[in-house]
């Protein structure tokens, strides 16, 4: 029977420094944006005097309000939320089909090395921002939804991350089901796909994120102000023009700081109510259980 070995006074000091460090980070990351809460939700008072902290000086909801009422952030929310929508299915799709046959090994495939080389050029190198945009606008995508989506719809690294997974299932449980009568395709959707779901929902999440937080797509390529996901607008107003949003005569506490700190916010609120949803299948086994040698 095995001993559990003591733990000395080493291993508590050890893990009293790991804790106070980890505390530490995680303050520095929460801390700024609870700040920014308590500045969107001040008065213009205490946020001219640089009087709030962590906790909301003369609370009020006016910079709240404003932004509801600002037709153009309402288009950009929505133009974002479709975005993560379509970019998550689109490139879930694209990744899957593309790593599912890559991960065959004992499957004969001719010109899977080749694909393979490409596949690793494009990880490495890329074309950069010119030639890309003299061929997104070749291709007539130029101020469209589509530019947003079709450039990064297939992400080499997720590819990988994908294959990796689809190489780990029992060969096994692809024999049973092939004699079954199962195809190809009801392998990969029938077995594969239930037994992905930790790596689906990690590429689902990752993919989610990048659309969610992308602003230099929408910069470079969109001209129409209409057009813009969320992202992008934010930008426009933190960096280029932060005080076009106040209006003193219907809001008695707008400030630029507030309606700026309101606006990242509610850019951020929706990206942190989606891990918890997907964070339980970060840890999910993959196939435990599933075929005993």
């Amino acid at each position: 029977m095995a001993m559990v070995k003591e733990r000395s006074p080493k291993d508590f000091a050890i893990d009293a420094f790991l804790y106070v460090v980890l505390t530490g980070l995680a303050l520095a990351c929460v801390l700024p944006f609870i700040h920014v809460v308590a500045v969107s939700l001040s008065s213009r008072p205490a946020v001219d005097a640089q009087q709030v902290g962590l906790w909301p000086v003369g609370f009020n909801l006016d910079n709240y309000e404003k932004l509801i009422g600002n037709l153009q952030f309402l288009r950009s929310f929505a133009i974002s939320v479709l975005r993560v929508v379509v970019g998550v299915i689109v490139s879930l799709v694209l990744v899957v089909l593309t790593a599912y046959p890559l991960s065959k090994d004992h499957i004969r495939m001719p010109g899977r090395t080749a694909y393979k080389i490409c596949l690793l050029i494009g990880l490495l190198f890329s074309g950069g921002l010119i030639p890309t945009f003299l061929a997104l606008r070749s291709l007539g995508m130029i101020d469209t939804f589509w530019v947003l989506i079709a450039p990064v719809a297939l992400q080499i690294f997720f590819v990988i991350v994908m294959l990796n997974f689809f190489r780990g299932v029992p060969r096994e449980l692809e024999e049973a089901a092939a004699i079954d009568g199962a195809s190809d395709f009801q392998i990969l959707l029938k077995v594969y796909l239930p037994l992905s779901k930790p790596a689906l929902a990690t590429v689902s999440l990752f993919v989610a994120v990048m659309h969610w937080n992308s602003w230099f797509d929408g910069a470079v390529f969109i001209n129409d102000s209409t057009r813009w996901p969320l992202q992008t607008y934010l930008y426009s107003q933190v960096v280029t023009n932060p005080g076009s949003m106040i209006d003193a005569t219907q809001f008695q506490n707008l400030t630029p700081q507030g309606q700026v700190a309101s606006l990242i916010v509610v850019a951020a609120v929706p990206i942190l109510m989606l891990y918890p949803f997907l964070q339980r299948y970060f840890t999910t086994g993959m196939v435990v259980g599933s075929v005993k040698e």
